[in-house]
Formats: structure tokens, sequence, C-alpha cells
């Protein structure tokens, strides 16, 4: 990944594009520049059969100056970049700003790209490529231009782990109000990525987050919950009031029923991606100890029938509200 400042003083991160990728779009635009250039050829021979040979060589020199180097300035200058082989691979050539190349900076990539791509066959290209660290060419240097990558292959994201279920309405009396929408969207861009951070640095961020979290809520956060599992823990007491707000008295006031509870985080060791955020064993369900409001000694009264919400068949949690 490149940090690139515009002018403007905003930083970019772009992914300047490698010598394979640049290598395939080049070819591409060769093959297709050659069959013009063929075509081209044969229609100015057949046309100019009657004239003399200083005529035709004239014609045949323009013909290659026209396609060969004329053809793929007029190209990335009307696509901004995007030359054929360049929008199969998922290329574009930009300023070293980030902004979009022009008429000049096409211009000298195409004159320069005459000398390093088609008189040495690529060669001098190949080698500046790989000595530059975000792997330009020549042209690329002169011109002030970087090819970087439009079509970045990102995993599974989207996904919102859900936090352990001994953190369920814990957190139900926490005032959410005052939390900015910026603070929000930054927590769930943390969950839906944390998995593609570092340990140390996602452990950071999380820590930051939390703080900032407490910060707005009024409420420290827990000393004994790390703090992924309270960033999501949070998130999750915010997604239900809004469900009871959109929906009604679906859900109870610490949070969402048992059984609409989310599972175990599918392909997360432990089930949950939170270090120190599963609990041992035996706290699960020790005997006089209430788990989500439920105590698990039996009540010397007896059973008591639950009588369950219009539509929901009776069940032995506690029914929602």
């Amino acid at each position: 990944m490149s940090e690139l400042v515009t002018g403007e003083a905003v930083a970019l991160e772009l992914r300047p594009a490698r010598l394979p990728s640049r290598a395939l779009a080049i070819l591409i635009d060769l093959i297709v520049a050659m069959v013009v250039y063929i075509a081209v050829t044969v229609a100015l021979v057949a046309a100019s059969a009657s004239l003399d040979d200083a005529a035709q060589v004239a014609l045949s020199i323009a013909a290659f100056l026209l396609v060969l180097v004329g053809g793929p300035i007029a190209v990335e200058t009307l696509s901004h970049g995007r030359s054929l082989g360049k929008l199969a691979v998922g290329l574009r050539v930009v300023r070293d700003d980030g902004g979009p190349i022009r008429f000049r900076h096409a211009l000298v990539r195409g004159a320069i790209g005459v000398i390093e791509i088609l008189m040495t066959f690529g060669v001098v290209a190949c080698i500046a490529s790989l000595v530059s660290a975000r792997g330009r060419r020549l042209g690329d240097v002169f011109a002030g231009t970087l090819v970087v990558r439009e079509r970045i292959p990102v995993g599974p994201s989207g996904f919102l782990p859900p936090p352990p279920p001994w953190l369920a309405g814990r957190f139900s009396g926490l005032d959410l109000s005052a939390v900015p929408d910026g603070l929000w969207l930054a927590i769930r861009q943390y969950l839906t990525r944390m998995h593609q951070l570092d340990p140390q640095v996602g452990w950071a961020m999380a820590e930051r987050l939390a703080s900032d979290l407490a910060a707005h809520t009024g409420t420290p956060a827990p000393q004994d919950v790390p703090p992924g599992a309270y960033l999501a823990a949070v998130v999750q007491e915010r997604q239900a009031r809004e469900a009871r707000r959109a929906y009604g008295s679906g859900t109870t006031e610490t949070g969402p029923s048992p059984a609409s509870r989310p599972g175990p985080a599918v392909g997360v060791q432990g089930g949950y991606p939170y270090p120190g955020a599963q609990p041992a064993a035996p706290g699960l369900a020790r005997p006089g100890v209430p788990v989500d409001g439920v105590s698990s000694e039996k009540s010397s009264e007896g059973p008591r029938p639950a009588v369950p919400p219009e539509g929901r068949p009776a069940s032995g949690f506690a029914p929602p509200a």
C-alpha cells in the first residue's frame, strides 16, 4: 500500500501495480495495437499501389506513428489512464497526487514508451519497474504518474461478530444518545475488519475506541471486559434499542431474547474473536447464580407456568416484554 498526499494535504492509500499485472496489460495493448496496425497497413498498401516508393514509405511511417504511438496516447487521455489492457487487468494511470492524468502526462509516457518498450522489447521498462519502489517505469518517472490497482481483492466484510453471551444485557443502562454517528461508524468498521489487523494494533485500536465510547456515554468501560467485546456488546445493545423502536415490544429491556441471540462466529477459534472473551466452563451455569436473569436452582414453590406472548410458544426462559 502506498500513501499519496494530494494538493489539499489529504493522504490517499493506493496500491501500486506490480510488474506482472503491468506486463499483462501492456501485452494486451500491444496485441490490439499490432492488429490495428496490420489492418491499417494493408489498407494503405491497397490504396497507395499507384504511388512511388517514397510515398509508400512515408505512409508506412505515418501509420506507425499514428497507431503505435498516437493511439495509446489518445486512448489514455480520453479514458483518463485506462487503456484496453489496463481496463481488463484492473489498472489505472494516475498522477503522483492521485488525480487523473491529462494529455501531457500521456504524451510523455507514450514518447518514452517507444524507447523503453518498443525499441528495447520491454527490457528497460522491466528493469526500471523492478528497481522502483512503486513499480514505475521511466515514462512514469518523467511524466509524474503512477499505475495503481483499481480492483483490490478484499476479504469477507460486513459481518459484525456477536459479543459473548455472558455480556448480554449488561450495558442496557448506558446512555447512548450522545455518541456521534462518526464514532459508531468507526466502531463498526473496526469490528468488521479486526480479523485482518495485527493483534497488537487491533488491541490498541479497540482500547482507543472503547475509551472514546466511554467518554461519550459517561460510564467508564469495565476493566474485566476486553475492549473488542465491550464494543460489540454496546453495538448490539444499540441495535436492540433501534429494533424495539422500529418493531415495537419484540425484545426485552436487557437485550434480545435468548432464542434470537446470535451464536458463535463461524470460523473463529473459541467462537468469539476477542482475547479473553470466552469465560471458563464452570462459570457458565453455577448453581444459585442467575444466568441471563434465570436462576439455575429449582424453586421450592414448584414450577410456575410461563405465559407466552401472543404468537410465541411457551419456553423455559422468561417471556420477552
